[in-house]
């Protein structure tokens, strides 16, 4: 069976995200906001918001991966995700996709992150 999107090489596995949009940092503290109920974390600093992309329309569209593809909460977790960032003033819309490409690893987490859960 072959990919239908097969990798470019050289390209990132991991879309960039909208940081010079306006509301970029605001959707960021929203995200903060929701917690693996599993590890004292934000999920944001746990570093499995992949990406924020936000349209001129303020549409946002966040592509965000779990600690492990069997994780409890997966079928919950993102409608948290869109919960926390829908009331914010002068969004649009919400969509979260789940994605395991690239599966998450514990480097993807933030220092402060690291820091709260004994890593460093």
């Amino acid at each position: 069976m072959q990919d239908a999107s097969p990798q470019l090489e050289g390209a990132p596995l991991i879309a960039p995200s909208s940081t010079d949009h306006p509301l970029y940092e605001q959707v960021v503290e929203a995200c903060r906001g929701v917690y693996d109920p599993e590890i004292p974390v934000n999920i944001y600093d746990l570093g499995l918001i992949y990406t924020i992309d936000i349209s001129p329309e303020n549409a946002v569209a966040v592509t965000m991966s779990l600690t492990a593809p069997g994780c409890p909460v997966a079928g919950e977790m993102p409608g948290w995700v869109a919960e926390a960032i829908e009331p914010l003033a002068g969004i649009k819309q919400v969509d979260v996709e789940l994605t395991f490409e690239p599966p998450w690893g514990m480097e993807m987490m933030s220092d402060e992150a690291r820091l709260e859960l004994g890593f460093m």
